[in-house]
Parts: C-alpha cells; sequence; structure tokens
C-alpha cells in the first residue's frame, strides 16, 4: 500500500514543506484504525476483547465515511480541485481510500468468519447461520419472530404505486425480490429494526443467530401469497457533517437543534451490500441514491458500492462484550484514588498544600474530579463554580452536581459546546435541562469550538476568596473517564485562576486578556507559544546543551509544526511523537527527521491524554492540556494548556512519557515508507505493555 500511502520525491527535499515529507491525513487515519484491526487480529487479547476491537473498527469506519469521504465528495462536487499540502487532490484521496478500505474490509470479514467465529465456537459461544439450526431450536426461533420480531417489521414494496423508500443512516436493511401475479419482478424493503437485539438468542445457553437471518427466513409472513425469489441486507451511510454558518446563527441552539434533524437526510456516501445482492438490485439502489439527493454528477458510482462478506456492520459485535464470560475478557480494572486525595480530609485544605496531578482511569475520576465538584456544590462558602462541557455523554453525573449547586444558590455557569461532534443531541438535552435549574449556559465564541477542558471555583475565605481549577486533557464524563487515558490537574494556584477568570469572562462575554499567565491557549498564541518552544530545543541542540522533545497527542497535523520539528531534527534535537491516530509527519528521512521518531500506541484504554515534555536545557518544561497539533485546534478552537510546576509532577509525568516509549507491546513504529510495525518483544525479552505497567503502579 506504500504507492496510496503518500506522494514521494526521489531525493529527500530540504524545503521542509515539500509534499513527499508529508502523510496524507485520510490515510494516516485509516492506518490508525488498521491498528484497531490488528488487535482484533492479535491472538494475544482476550476473545471477547478482539471482539470489541472489530466492533471498533467497524464503527469508527462508519463514522469516517460520515464525515471525511463526506467532505471530499463535497470538495469534489463543487468543482475544488486543489491539492493538500501531501499533494494529493480530493480524487486521488477518495480512490486511494476506496482500495484500502476495500482491503482492510476483507481482512476484516475473514479474522470474523475464519478465526473469531470458529474460535468462539470452540469457548461455548456459537454464532450461527440459521441454516445451521436445529430443527428443535427453529420451532422456538419461528415463535421468536412471530412474537417478537413480525409486529415490528414494515415491508415496503417498490412500484408505480409506491415511490422508493427513504432509507435511513447506517441502517441494516433486507432488498427482497419478487415476482408479481404478472410475472414481473418487484422490489421491496424490510429494515432490520434498530430497537430489537442483533443477537436472537436460541435455546441453548450463549447461542446466537443474526436477526436479520431470522427475518429472511420468515418472509412469506411479510408477503404471503407472493413468489419471493431471493433477498440479501445492505446497508447506507449518510452525510452526517453538520454545516453551520455562524454569521447567520441568530439563535445558535434553535440552528444546531434543526441541523442534527436533519442529519438524517444527508446524501449517501456509501453503499453496503452481500455478495448474493444482484446486479440489477445494485443498480437500481445506485441509481436510486443518486437521485433521490439530486447530487452533482459522479457524487456516488459504483466505486461507491462496498461488497461486505459475512456479517455487516461488525459494530454490533459489542454486545457480545457484555456476556458474562469474565475468562474471555481482560481482568477488570479497578480505579484507585489518588494517594493525596485517599485520607478523605478536606479537599480544599489539601489543595492549599499543593498541586495533585491526576491521571485517569489509572487513578479515580469519580473520587477526584467528581469529587471537586461535588465538594463545590456542597460546601456553603463557595460563591462560583463554571466549567466547560464538551460532551455530556449517557452519564449525566456531572451535570447533575450542577444542577444541584444552582438550586442551593451558587453561580453555575456552563460553556456548552453544542457543535460536539455526535454528541450534540446530548448537549443541547442538558443544555434546555441546566437552563432550567437557573444554571447559566453559554455557547462559546461565535465560529469557534470551544474544546478546553477546564473548571473554577471560586469560595470566600476569611476576609477575602480564593479560586480552585481543574485543568485536563479529556472531557468531563464519567464514563469516557473509566476508559480513556487523561491526565488533570487540580490547583490553588493565584495565577492560573486568574488565568481561567479571564478565559472563562472571554467564553461568556466579550473581549480577551493579551496574555495569559500560567496558560497557553489557542486560537491566540499557542502555535506561536509551541513553535517558539520548538524552536528554542533548536537552540540548545546547536548550543550543545542537547535538546530534547517528547510530546503525547492524538494526532499531528498541522503542516506549520511539522516543518518546525524537521527544523529542529536537522539542528539535532532528539524527538519522540507518541500519537495515538493521525500522524502527517515522516519519520527517519535522512537529513530531515532521521532523529524523529513515532510511535502508537493501542491498548485497552484509548489513549486521550496530551502531554508536552521540553528539556529546555536542563530546566525542563512540561504542559498537559485539550489540544493536539491540528489546525482545527491550534486555528479553530478554544484550547487550554497548562504547565506543571511542582517539581516531583514533571519529574513523574516525564518518567511515563519516558517508560511509554520502551513499550513493547502495544507500540507501533511509524517508518519512512509511510507503514507501522508492530514492536514485539526479543527472545528473552520482558514484555513491557505500557499501560499494563500503569495499571499494576496505581494498585501497589
Amino acid at each position: 500500500m506504500t504507492d496510496v500511502l503518500r506522494v514521494r520525491a526521489e531525493d529527500s527535499p530540504q524545503d521542509l514543506r515539500h509534499p513527499s515529507l508529508f502523510i496524507n491525513r485520510e490515510l494516516s487515519w485509516l492506518q490508525f484504525n488498521r491498528r484497531v484491526l490488528a488487535e482484533a487480529q492479535d491472538s494475544r487479547t482476550p476473545l471477547l476483547e478482539r471482539c470489541k476491537f472489530l466492533a471498533i473498527y467497524s464503527s469508527n469506519l462508519d463514522e469516517f465515511f460520515q464525515i471525511r469521504v463526506a467532505g471530499l465528495k463535497q470538495q469534489l462536487a463543487v468543482g475544488y480541485a486543489e491539492r493538500t499540502f501531501d499533494g494529493m487532490t480530493p480524487e486521488e484521496q477518495l480512490r486511494a481510500i476506496g482500495q484500502a478500505v476495500r482491503e482492510q474490509q476483507a481482512e476484516a470479514s475473514t479474522l470474523l468468519e475464519r478465526e473469531l467465529i470458529p474460535e468462539l465456537s470452540r469457548h461455548g459461544v456459537e454464532l450461527l447461520d440459521i441454516q445451521g439450526v436445529p430443527e428443535r431450536s427453529r420451532k422456538a426461533l419461528d415463535a421468536y419472530f412471530q412474537a417478537n420480531v413480525f409486529p415490528v417489521l414494515t415491508p415496503l414494496a417498490v412500484d408505480p404505486a409506491h415511490p422508493f423508500p427513504y432509507i435511513s443512516n447506517l441502517s441494516l436493511s433486507l432488498a427482497v425480490t419478487l415476482r408479481d401475479d404478472g410475472g414481473e419482478e418487484r422490489f421491496a424493503r424490510v429494515k432490520v429494526p434498530k430497537i430489537l437485539p442483533r443477537w436472537v438468542p436460541l435455546d441453548v445457553p450463549n447461542t446466537f443467530v443474526p436477526l436479520e437471518q431470522v427475518i429472511g427466513a420468515n418472509l412469506e409472513a411479510l408477503f404471503p401469497g407472493v413468489e419471493i425469489i431471493g433477498w440479501s441486507t445492505f446497508r447506507i451511510t449518510r452525510n452526517a457533517d453538520l454545516e453551520i454558518r455562524h454569521d447567520e446563527a441568530e439563535d445558535l441552539l434553535s440552528l444546531i437543534q434543526e441541523e442534527v434533524r436533519n442529519r438524517k437526510f444527508g446524501a449517501v456516501t456509501r453503499i453496503e451490500v452481500s455478495p448474493r445482492t444482484p446486479q440489477a438490485v445494485r443498480q437500481m439502489l445506485l441509481g436510486e441514491f443518486t437521485e433521490e439527493q439530486d447530487a452533482a454528477p459522479g457524487w456516488l458510482t459504483a466505486d461507491d458500492v462496498h461488497e461486505i462478506s459475512g456479517l455487516m456492520d461488525a459494530s454490533d459485535l459489542f454486545a457480545l462484550h457484555a456476556l458474562d464470560l469474565p475468562q474471555l475478557k481482560d481482568t477488570p480494572h479497578q480505579t484507585m484514588p489518588n494517594a493525596r486525595l485517599a485520607s478523605g480530609r478536606n479537599l480544599f485544605e489539601v489543595l492549599k498544600e499543593g498541586d495533585v496531578l491526576l491521571h485517569h482511569p489509572y487513578e479515580s475520576f469519580t473520587t477526584s474530579v467528581e469529587r471537586f465538584i461535588q465538594a463545590a456544590a456542597e460546601d456553603p462558602d463557595v460563591l462560583a463554580i463554571k466549567l466547560t462541557l464538551y460532551r455530556t455523554g449517557g452519564d449525566a453525573s456531572v451535570a447533575r452536581l450542577l444542577e444541584q449547586a444552582a438550586a442551593r444558590g451558587k453561580q453555575v455557569a456552563v460553556l456548552i459546546e453544542l457543535q460536539a461532534r455526535f454528541d450534540e443531541e446530548n448537549n443541547i438535552i442538558w443544555a434546555t435541562r441546566l437552563e432550567d435549574a437557573g444554571v447559566h449556559v453559554s455557547y462559546g465564541v461565535a465560529g469557534l469550538k470551544t474544546h478546553a477542558k477546564v473548571m473554577l471555583v471560586v469560595r470566600r475565605e476569611g476576609e477575602g476568596i480564593r479560586r480552585y481549577v481543574h485543568v485536563g486533557t479529556g472531557n468531563y464524563n464519567p464514563k469516557t473517564a473509566r476508559l480513556y487515558t487523561d491526565y488533570g490537574l487540580l490547583s490553588a494556584d493565584p495565577e492560573l485562576a486568574a488565568d481561567l477568570t479571564e478565559l472563562f469572562n472571554l467564553l461568556t462575554g466579550f473581549g480577551a486578556p493579551a496574555t495569559f499567565r500560567r496558560l497557553i491557549t489557542a486560537p491566540k498564541g499557542m502555535r506561536e507559544r509551541f513553535v517558539q518552544m520548538i524552536r528554542r530545543e533548536g537552540e540548545h541542540a546547536r548550543e550543545g546543551r542537547g535538546g530534547r522533545i517528547v510530546a503525547k497527542l492524538n494526532a499531528i497535523q498541522d503542516g506549520e509544526i511539522i516543518a518546525e520539528l524537521y527544523a529542529a531534527s536537522q539542528a539535532g534535537v532528539e524527538i519522540d511523537l507518541i500519537v495515538r491516530g493521525i500522524c502527517c509527519l515522516t519519520p527517519g528521512v535522512p537529513g530531515v527527521s532521521d532523529r524523529i521518531r513515532v510511535q502508537s500506541i493501542i491498548g485497552r484504554f484509548l489513549e486521550h491524554s496530551r502531554a508536552f515534555y521540553f528539556r529546555n536545557g536542563g530546566d525542563e518544561e512540561v504542559y498537559i492540556g485539550s489540544a493536539d497539533w491540528m489546525p482545527r485546534n491550534l486555528d479553530r478552537r478554544i484550547e487550554a494548556v497548562a504547565p506543571i510546576l511542582d517539581a516531583g509532577h514533571r519529574r513523574h509525568l516525564r518518567d511515563t512519557l519516558f517508560m511509554m516509549l520502551e513499550d513493547n507491546r502495544q507500540a507501533w513504529d511509524l517508518h519512512a515508507d509511510g507503514k507501522y510495525v508492530q514492536r514485539r518483544p526479543a527472545e528473552g525479552e520482558e514484555e513491557r505493555a505500557s499501560q499494563r505497567i500503569l495499571v499494576e503502579r496505581a494498585r501497589s
């Protein structure tokens, strides 16, 4: 796949913005999802965890087609043909995406059919084709269909009296071919209801049949007296990106509510069909969806029809992970309380003595961040609470604590980001509920997403007030705090508190300070500060003081930052980048990036934390925050990065980053050809899985 990953020059150019030095963003993301798929393929991963990773791979790919592929198609539709900084046009990217996705999907289908299903069977979990269901179980299955499935179904025929039905985004459907009384073939669609379990249980424990097969075996009940020629499954993906014109938005809440409602009518970007789908049905689907959206010529082509062998929509494998089979899963992880907070002392008194550095999910979110909010809500001396909510999620215990604080008469101000992708509806619900509870709710600065993870508590102490803060890398969401790795800082530092006061004034009002004391913020100042620190390491290296940078991020895409890292490498700076997902930087190019190493860690927890280490000639600086090195974070979002001032905390965070660099189980190395290679322990070498090490450290 090297030829589709990147544009190459014959020799390593000295132009640090030459297209050959950059990896395409979309193809880099597909490489990330390939690493997720590899966890499902890895026999060292517990069996039900392998099923979970395959489900994550499938769900990730759905979102990719809803957002990224849709965006490229929109560019084509308006005639946009400019090349990205890696040298690819939208058309070239779509072609390369199609090739890469088909290769990956073939691997995923083979994995499920030839490895996971047989392995599940050996461990007492049967995923049966309906043809293999014993006769005694077929009767129970038919009874289940009549009682639970048949009343929910609505067959929709297509004929002169019945136009082609609307097909919802990501819904699984049966394409049924019928023959009418006149001998003419007709088409009907039967939706596989999402409201029903995908896995229909049989009368044998842990034995299931896919719901679509149960429906397909009982089509006579839906079309009595009509000849059924055959049926197959299909599924479509629609454009789900919201188009918000802030300059035209008088009421942002109402506008986003409308856009969320319109999302289900987005243009189709992908059609998935089973191998047995007749060619005539494929052509009809392609034609109907092209006509439905009145799309630009070429919006949908035969290349957008993806043939899926075996199970379609593998994200439903998440349900198998819920089976009560602990021997087939990772050992349950019990988060531990932070040592400084475990005594049960008054939290505000603890913070007066010094900062608390948190690392989730190894340390408990509930007994630290939630406790901080709860203490602020209940303490009669707390006057005000302010925080940002990017993703409320299904578990909204934080929002409920804010309601309680408002009910106690405290000033509570919440910045809710209404445009947090795929969480818009949850956030709208909570924005309305919090407003009804008396909370001051705002939606940030027009044209900018608020991605910063910050909280401010104002408390009356003696004759004055004192402010306490939390700055984090993750959302105030207890559910994801158990699944994502994130850093957090609890502090009573007056200068950091003053910065957050001014930041919240910016978010809820007008104006902005020229500079902050401690915080590094975007879109004003962050790009410049990171560039300055990278260049400073170059100066240290040139003057013999040894430049060193270690950065842990979700993604690196920004062309300017990448060019600065190349220049620092040329100056002699040793650079290690731990990048979970997208990385558009090419390491190991002679004379350009030969001192840059890039690795990605994929494990049971999603690596979400961002941390930045600069050796600074021995006067080390360490930062945590919400921003990746991407144009959207640096230029189009409100972001906040905070310094770690406590020397012990700096050492701890630095040592943790260095330990991750030694991972030989969950780490993948990015090579100069754009490919990732998974690390493996050498013969006789001890396995070092960074997440496992951190779990054990937290327990001890």
